[in-house]
């Protein structure tokens, strides 16, 4: 079994010291999209093993996808440029694929550099949609010719840098999850998340429940309004300086609305 770590990253100009950082010892794919015309030269390296590949782009999904595309790997484990992996990341991986012969997508413990005392949020064994909410992407490995098999990516209008800056790990694993592919949560710590500014998350605005609401629709159609009134209440003690319950509902349906619309706009475009 091949196991590949996927990165995405930005504005790399030096390869070795990312990678340094994320104490890879194994394969990997990196894709590192440029928005920085301070850098002169692109890396590319592609062997068979360990690929580094430089665009001009961006958009994490897109990212994501490229490096899926580039993996050649049997399994693979989603990765950002502000992790270091364990020293033996790999046979954690291998092993859990080995109990789990049935496994599509297994998801282990990424601990945050400054939340070391976080209590552990789910059970070892298989989870459905609900769970799979409490999932990020960096915790993911995925069986690459699952996803492939059944045409499942992620969607590139949502994640950082893209039209709905959030949410893509939820769509994508409700997308599995509806497809058939089984996940499983193995307890088992195989990275941590050093201490980084989001490059997204700047507290809750109307803007973030816009983005939040087009997300729970993207991933349930029928059961969106139920994701949209639990989170308004259950979040109430965070945003409550700043907005109702009411007003946070609203936004988040305004976002439903445009999603909606922007998608109806496409399928039209395309009768043309």
């Amino acid at each position: 079994m091949n196991v590949d770590v996927l990165v995405s990253t930005m504005n790399q100009q030096d390869g070795k010291v990312l990678l340094e950082k994320l104490n890879i010892n194994d394969n990997y794919v990196i894709i590192n999209q440029i928005n920085n015309n301070n850098i002169k030269e692109l890396i590319q390296v592609d062997e068979t093993n360990k690929k580094f590949f430089s665009y001009i782009g961006k958009g994490l999904s897109k990212s994501r996808n490229l490096a899926i595309n580039k993996s050649t790997a049997d399994v693979i484990a989603i990765a950002d440029d502000d992790m270091t992996y364990q020293k033996d990341y790999t046979n954690i991986i291998k092993e859990a694929y080995e109990k789990y012969k049935d496994a599509d997508i297994i998801a282990f413990v990424v601990e945050h550099e400054d939340k070391k005392d976080e209590k552990k949020v789910l059970r070892e064994g298989r989870i459905g949609f609900l769970k799979s909410m409490k999932i990020s992407s960096v915790q993911m490995t995925v069986n690459r010719e699952s996803i492939l098999k059944k045409s499942i990516k992620f969607d590139e209008d949502f994640g950082a840098g893209s039209k709905y800056y959030m949410g893509e790990e939820n769509i994508f694993l409700f997308d599995c999850l509806k497809k058939g592919l089984k996940i499983y949560y193995v307890p088992k710590k195989i990275a941590i998340l050093r201490k980084s500014e989001s490059t997204w998350f700047k507290g809750y605005t109307k803007e973030y429940f816009n983005n939040l609401g087009a997300v729970y629709y993207r991933m349930s159609k029928i059961f969106y309004l139920i994701f949209i009134i639990q989170y308004a209440i259950r979040k109430y003690k965070y945003y409550k300086n700043d907005f109702t319950i009411m007003q946070v509902m609203k936004y988040m349906y305004e976002g439903v609305n445009r999603y909606k619309r922007e998608k109806d706009e496409s399928s039209i475009l395309l009768w043309f």
